[in-house]
């Protein structure tokens, strides 16, 4: 006897099977003849692990145009923009749009997400919010902060201080931004510092890192390094890694084994980074993607991220981890059908392993957390970003929807007339 059971659904790799929920867990995966409290039929859908975001911005989504449209559609007018933000947004106002915003990660089977919490100001609202939002998604949602100096660790004389409050509070990752600090060698320093802290407080540590169309910014260098030097390898990333696409080739040559000797993964952002990239460019004009293909070739970990969603740098977005990927797999050339599949996995397994996910999966005594798409296979998932059918979290039905099964009625056509051509 199960509590939920869920009947003849087809598994990323393939299989159709039953899977049967008990306490929140995952009891038994297979053609399973027992009785349920509440079952779904799956009957040939996709049932995957849920969506995984490794990369977002909650305390600022959902305000757009607040206090204005970013009208150049640049990475600096929207830090400018955001620096607006942060100082009129209340506590409240964020932790009311980072909810809805989860609501829709939700519908979508997005169970899962990593939120970078800007810790410039002094008045930390923004990490008092998120951490509010934590806090009340708990059952249902996986949210991890990340400690975020969006104007750079040492820009402001509190900037420091700052981010160590905000580790203090109960924020999980280390972040910064290396990039933009006053100079390269700031930017480095920053770089070894956090990397102390990370490994001084037993954190994981995640760099927005060359966000940049300069191919001489190259702080994930000292990155790779740093997190080999402290064996933070695992719990690790570089987010970004824009300026890598206009790197040159020698050096590109060199850099990625040691990014993959230092076992850093890589999240890069392809809604937002073709979007914000190359504004500066006239023709040919760069999009700014990291060479994502070329790193998993090494074995380095690559996860898709969300990053922006109706804010000061993206007036667009869903939510929807399936039009990551997909924006993903045609900036980065994976059209193979192996190469997409691998896109559907960058956004599940691949997400779920860079933030260090316990008991994700589909295997027995893994969460109960799964995801049933009106879709057949990861491969059809990606192409047509289907309905999600039911949202399971960690052993409770939190979504639901009927099938769409529209059907075209067109009146009795007239017979061909043959011709001869």
């Amino acid at each position: 006897m199960f509590d939920l059971l869920v009947k003849g659904g087809t598994l990323p790799d393939g299989r159709v099977a039953d899977i049967g929920i008990t306490a929140g867990r995952i009891a038994a995966v297979g053609q399973l003849d027992a009785q349920a409290g509440q079952v779904i039929e799956a009957t040939g859908d996709l049932v995957a692990p849920p969506f995984v975001d490794p990369h977002f911005h909650m305390d600022a989504t959902l305000s757009y145009g607040t206090p204005r449209v970013n009208a150049s559609g640049t990475l600096l007018e929207g830090i400018s923009l955001w620096g607006e933000l942060r100082d009129i947004a209340t506590v409240e106002d964020m932790v009311a749009r980072g909810l809805r915003y989860c609501d829709w990660a939700v519908s979508m089977g997005l169970l899962a997400i990593r939120t970078h919490v800007d810790t410039t100001p002094d008045h930390l609202r923004g990490v008092e919010a998120m951490l509010e939002v934590k806090r009340r998604v708990a059952p249902y949602l996986d949210l991890q902060l990340v400690a975020f100096p969006q104007d750079g660790l040492y820009r402001s004389a509190t900037g420091r201080a700052n981010l160590l409050r905000a580790l203090d509070m109960g924020v999980d990752v280390v972040g910064g931004i290396p990039h933009f600090e006053r100079t390269m060698d700031e930017g480095a320093e920053s770089v070894r510092d956090l990397c102390r802290i990370a490994a001084e407080r037993g954190l994981p540590i995640d760099l927005h890192c060359d966000e940049t169309d300069d191919p001489h910014s190259r702080h994930v260098e000292t990155l790779a390094r740093e997190v080999t030097r402290h064996g933070l390898g695992g719990r690790a990333a570089g987010s970004h890694l824009t300026s890598m696409h206009s790197m040159d080739n020698y050096y590109v040559s060199k850099l990625l084994p040691l990014i993959a000797e230092s076992g850093l993964a890589a999240i890069p952002n392809p809604l937002i980074n073709i979007t914000l990239q190359g504004r500066h460019d006239s023709y040919p004009k760069r999009r700014g993607l990291t060479r994502v293909k070329e790193m998993q070739a090494l074995g380095i970990r690559v996860g898709w991220g969300q990053d922006c969603v109706l804010d000061p740098w993206y007036s667009l977005g869903t939510a929807d981890m399936l039009d990551v990927a997909f924006m993903g797999l045609h900036v980065a050339q994976m059209t193979h059908p192996d190469e997409i599949a691998r896109c559907f996995e960058m956004v599940t397994q691949d997400n779920a392993a860079i933030m260090g996910l316990d008991g994700y999966g589909l295997q027995p005594g893994c969460t109960a957390s799964l995801v049933v798409l009106d879709a057949g296979s990861p491969t059809e998932a990606l192409r047509l970003r289907p309905d999600r059918l039911a949202v399971i979290s960690k052993g409770k039905l939190v979504a639901q929807r009927n099938r769409n099964d529209a059907r075209l009625s067109l009146p009795a056509r007239p017979q061909q007339v043959r011709r001869r051509f």
